[in-house]
C-alpha cells in the first residue's frame, strides 16, 4: 500500500518545482533531477535532504558507480542534480563538496553510419515515422525538435525549419530537404484535417509554450500552432488525451508532471541497467 508524503516530503517537491520554473529550465530536465533526489532519499532509507550532506552524497554516488555500473556522465548528472538541491532548494551548501570527486569521462570515438547504412534504415521505415527519421537526418534535428514541428517552424518556400525555444532555450535555422517537399506538404494536409475535425470546433487546442496561451488565448486553436504530426487516434474528449508520445500530440493537455506520492512504497531504489532516471515523454510544448 502506498502512503501519502508528509508534508516536509510534499513542501520539498513544490519549493524545487518552483526553483525550476523560476530559472526555466526544461521539463526533462526538471524531471531528471527531481528523480535523482527520489533514488537520493530512497537510498538512504527516506531520510530529509536537509538531514544528510556530502558524507551521504558521496555513498550515494559510490553505489551507482559500484551496484549500478553507471557511466561517468550519469554520475556527474547525480552529482549535479543534488548539488542543485541542496544549493538552490535547501539554501545550502553541502559542505565538502571538493572531497567528492567528479567521475572522469573517457573520450570516445563517434560512430556514425555510412550513406548506404542510413538508406538501408530509411528504406525500412514507411508512414510518418519514416518522414521524421528523414527531416533528423537531412536538416540535423534531434528527436523531439523532429516531432514538436509546429506548421509555423516550416518554410517550405525558403527550404528551411525554425528550430525553438531547444536545448539551452535558443532558437536556430536548419535546412528542410528539398526532396521532402511532397511528403511535407501531404503531412500538412493530414495535420489540416485533424486541425478542422477537431481542434477548431472547441477544444482546447495545443498546448503553447510559456504564458503565450494565456497572451493570445485564441492562439492554441490557430492552424500556424499546430503541431506537423499530430495524433492519429483521438480520444473522445482531446481535452483529457493522454499523451504517450511527443509526436502522437494532435491536442494536448500541459505536460504531467512527476508523482512522488510512492517515496514511502519502498526501502530503496532498484538500480537499472543504465542507471538513469527515464525522461518522461511530455508533449512538445517548449
Amino acid at each position: 500500500m502506498v502512503h501519502r508524503m508528509d508534508p516536509r516530503g510534499r513542501a520539498l517537491w513544490i519549493v524545487c518545482s518552483t526553483r525550476f520554473r523560476r530559472r526555466h529550465y526544461s521539463v526533462p530536465t526538471e524531471t531528471t533531477c527531481v528523480q535523482w533526489t527520489r533514488w537520493f532519499i530512497l537510498f538512504h532509507s527516506k531520510r530529509h535532504p536537509d538531514e544528510m550532506g556530502a558524507a551521504e552524497v558521496s555513498a550515494f554516488l559510490r553505489a551507482l558507480a559500484t551496484r549500478g555500473q553507471v557511466a561517468a556522465s550519469t554520475q556527474n548528472q547525480a552529482l549535479n542534480a543534488l548539488v542543485f538541491l541542496y544549493r538552490q532548494v535547501l539554501g545550502r551548501e553541502l559542505g565538502e563538496i571538493d572531497a567528492i570527486v567528479r567521475a572522469k569521462r573517457p573520450h570516445r570515438l563517434p560512430v556514425v553510419l555510412s550513406e548506404v547504412e542510413v538508406s538501408r534504415l530509411l528504406s525500412n521505415l514507411i508512414g510518418e515515422p519514416r518522414l521524421v527519421a528523414c527531416l533528423l537526418y537531412g536538416g540535423g534535428l534531434r528527436l523531439l525538435e523532429g516531432v514538436s514541428l509546429r506548421v509555423k517552424d516550416l518554410d517550405l518556400g525558403r527550404g528551411e525549419i525554425l528550430v525553438r525555444d531547444r536545448k539551452g532555450r535558443k532558437d536556430r535555422v536548419t535546412v528542410l530537404p528539398r526532396a521532402l517537399d511532397a511528403e511535407l506538404r501531404q503531412q500538412l494536409e493530414h495535420a489540416r484535417e485533424v486541425w478542422q475535425d477537431h481542434v477548431r470546433p472547441g477544444s482546447c487546442g495545443v498546448a503553447l509554450p510559456d504564458a503565450l496561451a494565456r497572451k493570445y488565448p485564441s492562439a492554441p486553436r490557430e492552424w500556424g500552432w499546430q503541431w506537423v504530426f499530430p495524433a492519429t487516434q483521438l480520444c473522445d474528449s482531446l481535452a483529457r488525451a493522454r499523451v504517450r508520445h511527443p509526436h502522437r500530440a494532435g491536442v494536448t493537455r500541459p505536460p504531467r508532471r512527476p508523482h512522488h506520492d510512492d517515496l514511502d512504497a519502498r526501502a530503496e531504489p532498484r538500480w537499472p541497467r543504465c542507471a538513469e532516471p527515464t525522461r518522461s515523454a511530455v508533449a512538445p510544448s517548449r
